[in-house]
């Protein structure tokens, strides 16, 4: 690894021109759905938590399979750029059998950069907005 390279973890991704700011992919070893007002928009045993850290350690992140949402979610107008991960379209949950809208309910990479392939195909949702569970089916064992 070139001197100027930093690795804080093993598995970290570092953005190039600042090494301090790293994420890291991990799947999920479980059950996780997502509710919006009711709505069940999401359910996978697929996700993939990213874990963060850039001008602060952000809080992690659930990426969803497009595959396994519920609910059909429109495009947005917002859009906004990372540089681990490149561009994110927005994302929204239209009215739909007398529930509201939700907008810019979360966001994905259609073209994310290399490093963040992984997460192409995938949504995120705002946590503000949406109702996470993360359940394991059956009781762990204890030793």
């Amino acid at each position: 690894m070139p001197p100027d390279r930093v690795t804080l973890a093993k598995g970290t991704i570092h953005r190039p021109d600042e090494p301090r700011h790293f994420m890291k992919l991990k799947p999920v070893a479980a059950r996780v759905r997502i509710f919006a007002r009711g709505r069940l928009l999401a359910e996978t045993r697929r996700a993939l938590r990213l874990i963060e850290v850039g001008h602060d350690m952000y809080d992690p992140t659930l990426y969803i399979p497009e595959d396994d949402l519920r609910q059909p979610l429109e495009r947005a107008q917002k859009a906004t750029f990372c540089p681990l991960k490149g561009a994110a379209h927005y994302v929204s949950l239209p009215a739909r059998d007398g529930a509201p809208a939700v907008a810019d309910i979360g966001w994905s990479y259609a073209d994310p950069l290399p490093d963040a392939a992984a997460l192409k195909g995938r949504v995120a949702f705002d946590p503000s907005k949406v109702t996470i569970e993360e359940a394991c089916d059956e009781p762990a064992e204890h030793e």
